[in-house]
């Protein structure tokens, strides 16, 4: 199955005759076969004191609260519903909740769609995912889940805001 693939990747093979070659051949061949023959070169000096061995930093996580616990959506209680005005070349009024998660931290979540209906006290469902325009909410409340509705007479992206297909009308009643 894969030798006339390996026939036409390595010259070699294609001459010799058709025959299967074994598993363990085919890979001493290749660990055998290096890419390049040239040593990797040492770093100089100048380039050790400018830091070339430096440790990379790690890289944070833009929903802290679920990577922390490996969640992909976790249960909250909503504490504080408000706006937020967002970043400079945009206006409005961006809808966010205060909510306290199952796990016992407090996050910003925003509440995407037109209109809601969640107050204090309501169960939230929040996935990861920042508003990139509201400082601090790193989150997005799931629409259509627990105590939050989906988007009334919402017709596209409807599975994005909790929105059932709408019944076609009936002609004949």
């Amino acid at each position: 199955m894969a030798t006339p693939l390996l026939r036409s990747l390595w010259p070699s093979l294609a001459r010799r005759p058709a025959t299967t070659p074994s598993i363990t051949t085919l890979s001493s061949q290749l660990a055998s076969r290096a890419f390049s023959t040239t040593p990797a070169p040492n770093a100089t000096l100048n380039q050790v004191l400018r830091g070339c061995r430096k440790k990379q930093r790690a890289r944070h996580a833009v929903s802290p609260a679920l990577s922390d616990t490996l969640c992909p959506q976790q249960k909250g209680v909503c504490l504080k519903v408000g706006i937020t005005r967002p970043k400079k070349p945009n206006s409005g009024e961006r809808k966010t909740a205060r909510v306290r998660l199952s796990s016992g931290r407090m996050i910003t979540a925003y509440i995407p769609g037109e209109g809601h209906n969640i107050q204090q006290h309501s169960v939230v469902l929040v996935r990861g995912g920042r508003s990139q325009d509201c400082p601090g909410v790193r989150y997005h409340l799931v629409r259509g889940a627990l105590d939050l509705a989906g988007v009334s007479s919402r017709m596209s992206s409807r599975s994005k805001y909790g929105t059932k297909k709408p019944k076609k009308a009936s002609v004949g009643s």
